[in-house]
């Protein structure tokens, strides 16, 4: 599933500018950098979940057999989220607050008061690229459906590489 270029990078960058504290200012210039990326604030309409690679691809394969349409996922396979495990990590856009009730081994959760680079739809900067493109209606992946699809994702490989255990799991506070 990618969501890179097509018809829904308009309603895709409307909606991503909207979190800017200046939205037209900031599609000025992101629309201008020749990097094509720009850094966002999160917690205020979205939330990030960072999972390492090892857990993050299958995860996303479990999220989408479980759900029509997750909410947006970015990909990062160059050195801005370094990480050991192999594969990209996998940014999932969740609703606003979520990173503040997230507990989760090797998970990073970003939320108000931090910041995410994020390419311009349709574009690959520097190894980050969209996954899933946002739909620019505000849909975001339920945390708790993420977290079922960690834990699917996690023993399908802790089955397949014989260790027992792949880390990644996540849950929520009450």
């Amino acid at each position: 599933m990618t969501g890179t270029g097509g018809q829904g990078a308009g309603a895709a960058v409307d909606w991503l500018v909207s979190a800017a504290p200046d939205p037209d200012e900031w599609r000025r210039r992101w629309e201008g950098d020749p990097r094509g990326v720009a850094l966002f604030p999160t917690g205020r309409r979205w939330d990030v979940l960072v999972l390492p690679g090892r857990i993050a691809g299958p995860t996303l394969e479990v999220l989408t057999r479980l759900t029509d349409r997750p909410g947006p996922v970015l990909a990062d396979f160059g050195a801005t989220l370094r990480c050991r495990a192999p594969g990209p990590r996998l940014g999932f856009f969740v609703p606003p607050g979520t990173s503040e009730r997230w507990v989760g081994t090797g998970t990073h959760a970003v939320g108000s008061g931090a910041w995410v680079v994020l390419p311009y739809p349709g574009r690959t900067a520097g190894g980050v690229r969209w996954l899933v493109l946002p739909d620019g209606s505000g849909t975001l992946t339920d945390p708790a459906l993420l977290e079922l699809s960690m834990h699917e994702a996690a023993a399908v490989v802790a089955g397949g590489d014989g260790e027992g255990g792949a880390g990644g799991g996540g849950r929520q506070r009450s």
